[in-house]
């Protein structure tokens, strides 16, 4: 592992131990060059996935940009970082387990909108202004409307 301070190409791992929700393995490692401390995680990949943009480009899929979105729409939300880093893992395992190696963009936001949904209701509408583009003040009140008990329904389809 190159170190991230001094570049140095052979570092030194100093402690192992699983995550705790055992998805990674936490590694402390020492550069006998700089003599600088630093943590990696590794995690399991099944496969690499490439994500299909809307304007047709490809790019790889990056666990930490998922985890980043969701992070800003729960910010200042009351959702705990572990409840939040689970769905990205659970989000993660069902992308690598469907198969498919390019994944659409909006089959992801579509993951993550239902997840949100779940989580926290105001991290949804937060998530869904800008992954629907919100322009108008009309489209905040349909997806709010859309949350009310007779709205739920017509999200999860049973209308």
């Amino acid at each position: 592992m190159r170190c991230p301070f001094c570049g140095h190409e052979d570092t030194q791992v100093k402690d192992s131990r699983p995550t705790e929700d055992n998805s990674a393995i936490r590694r402390r490692r020492l550069c006998p060059n700089c003599g600088a401390r630093f943590t990696t995680f590794e995690r399991v990949q099944l496969r690499e996935l490439t994500v299909l943009k809307s304007t047709a480009q490809k790019e790889p899929f990056d666990r930490d940009k998922l985890l980043r979105s969701m992070r800003v729409a729960l910010r200042k939300r009351p959702v705990e970082a572990d409840r939040i880093d689970r769905v990205v893992n659970s989000i993660v395992r069902q992308l690598e387990s469907s198969g498919e190696s390019e994944i659409p963009s909006k089959q992801i936001g579509e993951m993550v909108m239902q997840s949100l949904l779940q989580l926290d209701k105001v991290a949804y509408v937060r998530y869904a202004s800008v992954y629907k583009d919100f322009r108008e003040v009309s489209d905040f009140h349909e997806i709010v409307e859309s949350l009310t008990p007779m709205g739920d329904a017509r999200i999860s389809g049973r209308v």
